[in-house]
């Protein structure tokens, strides 16, 4: 179970009212009003693995509060990185740190979680 975050200074008529950057690098990934947000409970690599973990297996966290993002030519900077049960995950494209979120292979949907990004303008 997560704690719960208040995002709500975050979203205005449902989008991202401000644009979401990468954490260490400040890279823009996703402009201001282009994400829809989502609420759903999705377990996701945690973005530093501990070293004790067996090759084949990943710790992870639950996340709950995404950018739905419909189309992934909307995003300004993202990259992919490994595939896991039907999900590509989303890494800044300029440093490479994730994952950020993920790309659902079925739906072609991605999600970028809110706890993982900065929300600024520059």
């Amino acid at each position: 179970m997560t704690e719960e975050a208040d995002f709500s200074a975050l979203i205005a008529e449902g989008k991202n009212n401000t644009n979401v950057r990468c954490q260490y690098c400040n890279s823009l990934m996703l402009k201001a009003h282009e994400g829809v947000y989502s609420k759903e409970e999705v377990e996701v690599p945690l973005m530093m693995q501990k070293q004790d973990r067996t090759a084949d297996s990943l710790n992870t966290e639950p996340l709950q509060d995404f950018w739905l993002v419909k189309d992934m030519m909307t995003f300004e900077n993202i990259g992919f990185s490994n595939t896991v049960d039907g999900r590509k995950f989303l890494v800044c494209a300029d440093c490479e740190r994730g994952p950020v979120g993920y790309h659902d292979l079925a739906t072609r949907h991605c999600y970028l979680a809110l706890k993982r990004v900065v929300h600024k303008e520059a």
